[in-house]
């Protein structure tokens, strides 16, 4: 017999790892960035902010649900953890489901391609450990973000897994309605869900705001709700997490009345998105001189050409001090121009104790290792110190702190330097600086495409730029170790078809 309310149990450990990351990822980076334990009044804020976590929770509550609330981990993407931080982590979240007691329902807050020394998947892991917890007869739920890796250990163990479908990942909240209202439909005897997943090759980073991406996006959510199919996700990979199984990978959900139909449409969609994704990433190749060429003919009368210095996003794992794209900037003369952020706590502290107004040298980025590229070394004027700014993330609000922030002009380019690595999310890490982006002929931002959302009412045009750095798009260049490729082998899984095996 079911409880009313539901008592349901919500825990998040999150990381995005990048194998060929230069930073190592300790307990002191997630105790900088997001640790909340339960309980703990201090973090419970920002735990709430974080996206799919708070979500759940505050969807819970709606419902009258008794919410449990245990560890809500996460730290920008980095190298993969040493096996002793890992584990600590995992055992804590174990441990806080373990003294939840009996709970009708699990929902985790996972990623899908963090790594640690010991183990490549640890989102598998982390699902059958709680699955072995409690029991069969639990729904335990997972919501990815796209750029997670799928294998057959998370689906084996999960009820039901589901990835965020946008990119920038503006859908979490949708994305975890959904996988609740699956649940609880399981947790009533309503459904008994299964799981299909064909796996397909690696591919970069691909958006979803422009078509034919947006109208891919939308015939995911088309197929749903008919022939038996409860949920469809295309999850993108992370081409930077060296495993077995990294790749794209479509997932269908479905109650087992048509088992060939949701077969048929995870092949389908996997094929639909590999074609896309094909077309649409041909343009993300282009180096430097081809983009600023192409910037310095633009001429958009509706705002500055913004250009992606995707290669150095740190929300990918890159350092995001590289000075590649800012040394080719003030050798080409090129004027009225933003670039940000480089992450360079040491220059931060220099030029704010300088004070604003200031002229100074300052050593510029280059810091990290070669693919940071060599320091800058120019005369700088102070514009702008900031302590308190914030820039909007993921949830659209200012919940991203920047740390020590200062705008330094360097020739005619106005550069901001700041002491919290993170990509830039939106136009405040320029404007809470005094930078006026209207007036400026070129915007370089560090990040991939979760810039797009915010940056794309002002800009004019956008260009994606492969500078040199961690993430750099040509793929066939990363040092694989466990890669397999060509990744093209079917899996189909779920707990409720017991002896289905792998095609």
């Amino acid at each position: 017999m079911i409880r009313h309310p539901l008592r349901v149990f919500v825990g998040s450990l999150s990381h995005e790892t990048n194998s060929f990351s230069p930073l190592p990822t300790s307990l002191r980076a997630f105790e900088a960035d997001l640790l909340h334990r339960a309980g703990d009044p201090a973090t419970l804020a920002q735990a709430m902010a974080f996206p799919a976590y708070g979500d759940a929770i505050e969807a819970g509550r709606a419902r009258g649900h008794e919410i449990i609330a245990g560890l809500c981990a996460w730290t920008q993407p980095s190298g993969p953890l040493p096996g002793p931080v890992y584990e600590r982590l995992r055992d804590e979240l174990l441990a806080d489901l373990s003294a939840a007691g009996a709970v009708d329902l699990v929902i985790l807050v996972l990623h899908g391609a963090m790594m640690s020394d010991d183990h490549d998947d640890c989102e598998g892991d982390i699902l059958a450990r709680a699955r072995a917890l409690v029991g069969p007869g639990i729904p335990i739920g997972a919501v990815l973000d796209l750029h997670g890796n799928l294998t057959a250990q998370m689906i084996d163990s999960a009820t039901v897994v589901i990835g965020c479908k946008e990119y920038p990942h503006t859908d979490y909240r949708a994305r975890v309605d959904e996988l609740y209202d699956l649940l609880e439909r399981t947790a009533r005897g309503e459904i008994a869900p299964r799981s299909v997943f064909r796996r397909g090759p690696v591919v970069g980073p691909i958006g979803t705001t422009e078509d034919p991406m947006r109208t891919f996006v939308q015939s995911l959510t088309q197929r749903e709700g008919s022939d038996g199919i409860l949920s469809v996700s295309m999850m993108h990979g992370f081409p930077w997490s060296d495993s077995a199984d990294t790749g794209t990978a479509s997932l269908v959900v479905h109650d087992g009345s048509r088992a060939d139909l949701a077969v048929a449409a995870a092949e389908d969609v996997l094929g639909r998105f590999v074609e896309i994704s094909a077309a649409m990433s041909a343009g993300r190749t282009r180096g430097i001189d081809q983009v600023l060429d192409e910037a310095e003919q633009l001429h958009p009368s509706t705002g500055p050409v913004v250009i992606a210095d995707g290669a150095d996003n740190p929300g990918g794992g890159a350092a995001c001090d590289s000075t590649f794209v800012l040394r080719a900037l003030i050798e080409r003369g090129i004027g009225d121009a933003a670039l940000g952020m480089i992450w360079d706590p040491q220059a931060a502290l220099i030029a704010a104790d300088a004070g604003v107004g200031a002229r100074l040298p300052l050593r510029i980025g280059g810091k990290v290792g070669p693919m940071s590229g060599a320091p800058i070394d120019a005369e700088v004027e102070v514009l702008a110190v900031r302590h308190d700014a914030r820039q909007k993330g993921l949830t659209g609000t200012l919940s991203e702190p920047l740390g020590l922030a200062v705008a330094v002009r360097v020739g005619g380019i106005e550069v901001v330097l700041n002491s919290i690595r993170q990509q830039v999310f939106s136009p405040e890490c320029f404007t809470a600086l005094g930078i006026d982006l209207s007036r400026k002929r070129l915007v370089v931002v560090k990040s991939t495409q979760h810039f797009k959302a915010a940056f794309a009412p002002v800009a004019g045009a956008v260009l994606y730029c492969n500078a040199p750095g961690s993430l750099n798009m040509d793929l066939s260049a990363l040092p694989y170790t466990k890669l397999v490729l060509p990744v093209r082998s079917a899996e189909t899984r779920g707990r409720a078809d017991p002896g289905i095996k792998r095609g």
